[in-house]
């Protein structure tokens, strides 16, 4: 890594923020670090190192992040760069993401819920940016198999089979696919910035994977979060919001609702599973449970009756005898 700070430090030294302290900022499941910069004339920014030799790409982040800046929305502006090398340097949005000033303060949560919801509805009214690749049945159906491979391997058959089942139900999706989708919309990824106006208060981090998708799945992702309990409550309540907001019929909203948490949430589990598997990431397995627990409500849907059959009879539920043995697998499956 010490190649890498070497870099770093040349690149802030080309700004005009050289000289600044800079000290790490929590990571995420991806091989990109971040790194906060203090000035004493500037004030902080924050420094994205996303290495081009690991797979990462600085280019979505920037076209997404400028194009929700675009629509008056408050993604981190970008302050200089350096794409060859991997190197954002990006207005500092702070700490108080939506899962640490809740604890803090639990009488703002319907607020900052009502925010998140509210910015979707804007957001889904404008054009897409350009060239955003779909998040279409057949896709979503692939990713919707991960489980298959990570959590509990099944046969290539089975797995065929699963997400044959699965593309059809969301082919029968009513909603089209027609808005841009963040598909990591959710308390993490989320600041509450209440000096802003409206739903610039909600800013935005974790876009860069952005694809055209259909309205219902950043609800989904942002109400049905793997990572903190939603009050069901709020979860029903943000749904009636949107549906009002946006002029959408409930009941066929919903019915896209569960058949893309369904989706999204098996998604999940295989991910959490490989991560744990395959990166040595273990702590990704004790948030399965939360996960599994939205997928059998999703699956109550009976238009997902036939994916539901799948899961039950070949997936084992998310108890402790499964996350041990998850564990115990952890980091014997690396990358090649």
């Amino acid at each position: 890594m010490a190649d890498r700070d070497s870099l770093i430090k040349a690149f802030i030294a080309d700004t005009e923020w050289q000289g600044a302290k800079v000290a790490p900022l929590a990571g995420d499941a991806s091989n990109r670090r971040y790194l906060r910069l203090h000035h004493a004339a500037l004030g902080d920014a924050v420094l994205m190192d996303a290495p081009r030799e690991k797979g990462e790409d600085t280019a979505p982040f920037i076209q997404i992040a400028e194009y929700l800046t675009s629509q008056g929305l408050s993604a981190p502006r970008i302050l200089a760069r350096d794409t060859a090398q991997g190197f954002l340097l990006l207005e500092d949005l702070g700490d108080d993401l939506f899962a640490r000033v809740i604890p803090r303060d639990p009488d703002l949560e319907n607020s900052l819920y009502s925010a998140a919801t509210d910015l979707l509805v804007q957001l889904h009214t404008a054009p897409p940016p350009d060239g955003l690749a779909a998040y279409d049945p057949p896709l979503m159906a692939d990713l919707s198999a991960l489980p298959f491979d990570w959590y509990a391997k099944g046969t290539p058959g089975l797995r065929a089979e699963f997400a044959q089942a699965m593309q059809r139900a969301l082919e029968g999706l009513h909603g089209p696919s027609d808005v841009m989708i963040q598909r990591d919309y959710h308390a993490e990824n989320l600041l509450w910035l209440p000096r802003r106006a409206g739903v610039a208060r909600v800013g935005l981090l974790d876009f860069q994977d952005a694809m055209l998708g259909h309205r219902a799945y950043d609800l989904v992702s942002l109400l049905q979060d793997a990572r903190r309990d939603v009050p069901p409550q709020i979860e029903e309540a943000m749904i009636a919001r949107y549906v009002k907001a946006a002029g959408l019929d409930p009941a066929q909203f919903q019915a896209d609702y569960n058949r893309l948490g369904a989706q999204r949430n098996l998604r999940i589990v295989g991910v959490f599973a490989r991560l744990c598997i395959r990166d040595g990431k273990a702590h990704y397995v004790d948030l399965i449970p939360r996960v599994w627990g939205h997928l059998m409500r999703n699956l109550e849907d009976p238009a997902l009756s036939d994916v539901a059959a799948l899961v039950h009879a070949h997936l084992p539920a998310a108890d402790a005898t499964t996350l041990q043995r998850l564990k115990d697998q952890c980091a014997t499956h690396p990358r090649p």
